[in-house]
């Protein structure tokens, strides 16, 4: 009897490590930025004796990654539907600076600046999507000659008075700032409560959709691999959650971040537009047979994009409490890189929103740990760049092996 018993423990064992090995060989593109992620906030850690993975400095790294993940999810949409954008760097130093301009020499209150410098970037994003759907001209050409144009106009806004330090405490709270607590105490009671919320919203989504899996008869993971994933990501949840309490909780900049993230994710996965953009990506002719109206979903997009660059100029011009004629200078870099790193195929019709922001997170990683060991701009540039070419060269042979 206790022989068959070890038997069939050591089944289940080899069962369970097979099929982890299995899900890990099918996934491995989307595990593998995961894996990235963890390995370098590790080596990071070791190398500054524990002092990457601190309280304060998770709550910096989200303050500077703020702005490249909010460019990074409209730059996602942008390259699912094989088309680029090179202008939104210096769109968001442009729109950043007038945000300052009106605070600062019309007197207007943050609360009204913020709106009309949205609307901006969205008229940009209007601009050029019209240049490149309605007089079809190539978006590298479109946006290319934009970087050109908002960068002198970037210059221009701040000929005169130069860097225009900002004074509005709302405005410059955005991207330095935490969400306010219930109670006082030594522990931020809010962001704990948020964190269980959190948790019991990821394990409700994912037994649902488990459930509507079985429902249709889908293939879908072992019990056991189920209940360790969602064991894994709540502790991590909790883990950054107690990390933050313990400090002065929850930045602006993430609330931000995720309310811009859940709108985009449930635009791509749970509307028609969402399908249109992933079934142009994949075939622009063959969705415009379909009936498609492939124009107005590419400009969609450039508003999308526009709309987000300006998001992305109010948190950088928050986040340094000024406004820079350098400012918006290889933004657009690094949110390509942190698509790509997320996931988005090269070829279009691939790509998740929620995967880019842990392409954004590798990215900004990779550029705090380096600042924290003082390691020279010239050789982050290297660094980052390598990071680059190997995520996308990895993606591209991982797809063809499929």
């Amino acid at each position: 009897m206790a022989e068959k018993e070890t038997q069939k423990v050591q089944s289940e064992k080899v069962g369970l490590g097979s099929e982890i090995g299995q899900l890990l060989k099918n996934n491995v593109r989307d595990y593998m930025m995961y894996i990235a992620l963890v390995v370098i906030m590790i080596y990071f850690n070791i190398q500054t004796h524990g002092g990457f993975l601190t309280a304060r400095n998770i709550t910096n790294l989200i303050n500077q990654a703020g702005y490249v993940a909010v460019l990074a999810i409209g730059m996602t949409i942008i390259l699912i539907l094989v088309q680029i954008d090179l202008s939104v760097g210096f769109v968001a130093g442009f729109c950043g600076a007038i945000a300052a301009i009106l605070m600062t020499q019309y007197g207007m209150s943050e609360w009204l600046a913020i709106p009309i410098v949205m609307l901006l970037g969205l008229a940009i994003g209007a601009y050029q999507g019209a240049i490149v759907t309605k007089l079809g001209v190539p978006a590298f050409v479109t946006t290319l000659a934009g970087m050109f144009i908002f960068r002198g106009l970037l210059s221009l806004s701040l000929q005169k008075t130069g860097t225009i330090i900002i004074p509005n405490k709302g405005f410059n709270a955005l991207s330095n700032g935490c969400i306010p607590d219930i109670v006082d105490g030594n522990v931020h009671v809010l962001t704990i409560i948020i964190g269980i919320v959190a948790v019991a919203f990821v394990i409700f989504s994912q037994i649902k959709t488990r459930v509507n899996k079985q429902k249709y008869h889908f293939k879908v993971v072992s019990t056991p691999i189920f209940v360790l994933g969602l064991v894994f990501v709540s502790a991590i949840i909790m883990t950054i959650i107690g990390l933050l309490a313990s400090y002065n909780g929850i930045p602006w900049t993430a609330v931000i971040v995720g309310v811009i993230l859940m709108i985009y994710s449930y635009i791509l996965n749970k509307t028609k537009l969402g399908r249109y953009i992933y079934g142009i990506g994949g075939n622009a002719q063959a969705a415009e047979l379909s009936g498609v109206n492939v124009k107005k979903v590419k400009m969609f997009a450039f508003c999308s994009m526009g709309l987000l660059a300006a998001v992305a100029g109010i948190l950088f011009t928050s986040r340094l409490q000024s406004a820079t004629p350098t400012a918006g200078t290889a933004f657009e870099m690094d949110a390509i890189a942190s698509s790509y790193i997320g996931g988005v195929a090269v070829t279009g019709g691939i790509g998740k929103v929620t995967n880019t922001i842990i392409g954004t997170l590798v990215i900004m990683s990779l550029t705090n740990g380096m600042n924290l060991m003082n390691v020279d701009i010239s050789y982050q540039y290297v660094v980052k760049g390598i990071i680059f070419i190997i995520a996308v060269a990895f993606d591209v042979r991982s797809r063809r092996a499929k």
